[in-house]
């Protein structure tokens, strides 16, 4: 059965979508078989991954029943890793989930006959506590926060957390966190490191081991459509991300 992962952060611009494109893949790589949602109506993890969108068959269409599953998976988008693309429509679903009863498991609901497809399902979220963050965490198992190191980290890392505690409280009560993952790390500067320190004296949850440093060919690869470890697989990005891989599937008898 599929571990259903949220990358989740309100906040933009902390690494979020590079976390979600660049764990699949380097979970793929390791010959998981990962399913990748996007769940961003800007869609940056479908353009990043070059997506090639048909109408009707996107995440919209799955959750609000236009289309079937197996109609909106794109198959082995990179070996072993099959992606559900976003776009603008997404957006819509804010409004007619307002509508309907249940309207926070839509998600969950359905995905939860095709997690035995999977052993990782990643979710990308989107850069704001809203219904859709919400329907993610309710179908997730458990959720990465992805915060960059710099000044107002930890003010923002509480916001989501508080999010996380309410949808487990009062929706998913399985629901833990993961963990919580540094981003833009830049060694040569003192800020990365007292950012780092700050959060670990600060908080309860864990953190990973793993950093992610800042890395020009992780900027440059989404322009080029491709995950980190095919653009550049020797890049410090990619060997990151296999490192934070390996870290995620140890504690897979945690889950």
């Amino acid at each position: 059965m599929g571990r259903v992962i949220a990358i989740t952060n309100q906040k933009g611009g902390v690494g979020k979508t590079t976390t979600a494109i660049n764990l699949s893949a380097a979970l793929a790589e390791a010959g998981q078989r990962v399913l990748l949602i996007d769940f961003d109506p800007q869609g940056n993890t479908s353009s990043g991954l070059a997506a090639d969108i048909e109408e009707g068959k996107t995440i919209y269409d799955l959750i609000c029943g236009n289309s079937e599953f197996d109609n909106c998976v794109l198959k082995n988008t990179v070996e072993n890793l099959d992606l559900i693309p976003a776009d603008m429509n997404l957006a819509g679903a804010e409004v007619e989930f307002q509508e309907l009863e249940h309207m926070e498991s839509k998600l969950k609901d359905a995905i939860k006959d095709y997690k035995k497809n999977y052993e990782y399902i990643i979710i990308d979220c989107p850069p704001s506590l809203s219904v859709l963050t919400i329907n993610a965490l309710t179908a997730a198992d458990t959720a990465i926060i992805p915060i960059q190191c710099e000044y107002y980290a930890l003010e923002g890392l509480n916001q989501v957390l508080k999010t996380i505690y309410l949808v487990r409280r009062k929706l998913n009560p399985g629901l833990k966190v993961e963990g919580v993952l540094f981003t833009m790390y830049d060694s040569r500067t003192n800020l990365s490191e007292q950012v780092v320190e700050t959060v670990k004296e600060n908080l309860r949850e864990s953190i990973y081991e793993t950093v992610i440093p800042r890395n020009v060919k992780l900027a440059e690869a989404p322009s080029h459509g491709k995950p980190i470890n095919l653009y550049d697989t020797r890049s410090t990005g990619a060997e990151s991300y296999r490192l934070l891989a390996a870290e995620i599937m140890s504690k897979e008898s945690e889950y």
